[in-house]
């Protein structure tokens, strides 16, 4: 494989889309500490990344687009394995209604918004 090749493979719009993404949250996480155990930013990027996603599948993107938007920056973006952790914590802080209820809106809430970006993105039926 020749160089130049390789620089414009799809693992380059993986990694360039994942760390803009990456740093996209953690602006967000700093903007918007957590409480305790408890971080909002993380269940704002995880609905908000669902939601994007939706949209982005719904308007049909080119295999580029989805690596560098939906693989990368998307992936990048949501936080899913921080939402385990924070899960954790929460339980082990006592808050059992947080920490049931942090993740059923995560995943709930994030496939309802996905459904929906991807509705809107395919317009009236």
């Amino acid at each position: 494989m020749d160089t130049e090749r390789a620089i414009r493979g799809p693992w380059v719009l993986v990694l360039l889309g994942g760390t803009a993404g990456t740093l996209a949250r953690y602006g967000i996480d700093t903007a918007v500490p957590a409480d305790g155990a408890f971080a909002p930013s993380t269940v704002f990027v995880n609905l908000v990344g669902s939601f994007a996603l939706g949209l982005l599948l719904g308007s049909g993107p080119s295999s580029r687009l989805r690596l560098l938007v939906g693989t990368g920056f998307l992936g990048g973006f949501t936080t899913y394995s921080a939402l385990a952790v924070q899960t954790d914590l929460l339980l082990r802080d006592g808050a059992v209604l947080l920490a049931v209820a942090d993740p059923l809106v995560s995943v709930v809430g994030g496939a309802a918004l996905a459904v929906a970006g991807f509705r809107l993105a395919r317009g009236p039926a």
